[in-house]
């Protein structure tokens, strides 16, 4: 998160110079503002020893599969579809849809950390209809490898047509 709230701040400095002045809360979404506001309280260290986190974390996990595993299976999302609104903000509390989406997928933040080439195909419905997606993580440079499966997953379980009731 700490990162996260930095490259915020960087963010919202590139409108503010576009505009020629600084934003105000009323012009910023308030997560935004609240991720913002929790940066501005992070030393330089703070930052250091997030970014030392996560080159440890991406080297881990390159270590994982350079030891010849194949691709990753996991599930998206945790749960099925929220529904529309359910991760919005609160007054009281800007980053609660944050939580609730953190909640609701964890199996994918990782690997926008790392970096690696992930893929997710709706290979199942839930009793509404909707799609549960599963998510299939490969190697550094392996688009190739995902493509292929999830090209023959498709053909084993065609998703194109498929619409929730």
């Amino acid at each position: 998160m700490s990162l996260w709230a930095t490259m915020m701040v960087l963010g919202l400095d590139v409108f503010a110079d576009a505009l020629g002045r600084p934003l105000t809360e009323e012009e910023v979404e308030p997560v935004n503002w609240a991720q913002a506001r929790f940066a501005s309280r992070m030393t330089a260290v703070d930052c250091a020893n997030s970014l030392a986190a996560v080159a440890e974390y991406r080297r881990a996990t390159q270590r994982w599969w350079a030891d010849g595993w194949d691709p990753l299976l996991s599930p998206t999302p945790a749960e099925p579809p929220v529904r529309i609104g359910e991760l919005d903000p609160t007054s009281e509390d800007p980053i609660a849809g944050m939580r609730r989406a953190a909640e609701w997928v964890p199996f994918t933040p990782p690997f926008n950390t790392t970096g690696q080439p992930v893929i997710n195909v709706p290979l199942h419905r839930n009793d509404e209809g909707l799609p549960i997606g599963v998510q299939l993580v490969a190697a550094y440079g392996r688009e190739d490898v995902l493509v292929r499966v999830a090209s023959q997953l498709e053909a084993a379980s065609p998703w194109a047509d498929r619409r929730p009731s």
